[in-house]
């Protein structure tokens, strides 16, 4: 059992660890323009994200069985949705992932 001290303590370190990780990528690129892999990365990461997550989604889809793929495909046409009208990857990746973690629940 961690003290309130202890707690605190660790609470302050993880703090400081993230807002240092955070302050990071501004305090290295900031008198200089990125190299061309973290542009490549900055333009293409949010659409291998939303890619990894739809595969991830439709691997155990079996359409024998109840809720036969409701959530996997009302989630797919969500991010596509959100996509497309937002055009925020952020918005798309998020909202999609709840929608069918939500939906995976109350129907599976």
């Amino acid at each position: 059992m961690l003290s309130l001290k202890m707690a605190l303590f660790a609470t302050v370190c993880i703090a400081l660890v993230i807002f240092s990780e955070r302050l990071f990528p501004f305090a290295l690129f900031s008198k200089k323009d990125p190299p061309p892999l973290i542009r490549f990365i900055e333009k293409y990461i949010p659409s291998m994200v939303i890619a990894i997550l739809i595969v991830y989604c439709l691997k155990d889809i079996s359409f024998a069985a109840s809720p036969f793929g409701a959530p996997q495909l009302i989630g797919v046409a969500a991010a596509v949705v959100l996509h497309l009208t937002l055009k925020n990857p952020m918005v798309s990746i998020f909202g999609s992932t709840i929608i069918y973690m939500v939906l995976s629940r109350v129907l599976g």
